[in-house]
């Protein structure tokens, strides 16, 4: 062993304390247990500040950088939500007048066109289609396809 601790480069002590903690039965096995139930229980939706305060909800008081820890070794990641597109940004710019006055409904064709822009996530890139509709019919005139909502989609070509 004299050897093995030579070659390595550490102190004897340092060896035997190593051997010394792998004897020690683990002190965070309850709380393992626990912190991997309410992982399961709310389906991977949970990252280590959550899991905190469900342990605080349940009499359990732990430091935060302990449950990150613990559930860093158990290999335990929340499920990130996707955030979505929100093209509402107050009142900026002029505001066109409303002329449909909510009548959806056009009695010719070509006398009432709409659009709108929508975002599709497509093999991990977002898209936005930006189709012209005539309410005559429900007919698509037109499409206009971009990777940004900029105004250039909403103009007609």
């Amino acid at each position: 062993m004299k050897a093995l601790v030579k070659l390595a480069c550490i102190p004897r002590s340092t060896y035997y304390d190593l051997v010394k903690r792998l004897n020690r039965p683990d002190k965070d096995a309850d709380l393992k247990v626990e912190i991997k139930a309410i992982y399961e229980e709310h389906e991977g939706r949970y990252g280590y500040r959550r899991v905190c305060d469900e342990l605080a909800n349940r009499g359990k008081r732990v430091n935060h950088k302990k449950v990150q820890r613990i559930m860093k070794e158990l290999g335990l990641k929340c499920i990130i939500r996707m955030k979505k597109y929100k093209p509402y940004k107050g009142s900026v710019g002029k505001i066109a007048p409303n002329i449909l006055d909510r009548n959806f409904t056009a009695d010719a064709p070509n006398e009432k066109w709409v659009t709108d822009i929508t975002e599709f996530k497509l093999f991990g890139e977002k898209l936005y289609l930006s189709p012209v509709l005539d309410l005559f019919n429900g007919e698509i005139i037109t499409y206009t396809i971009g990777s940004r909502p900029t105004f250039p989609l909403f103009q007609i070509c």
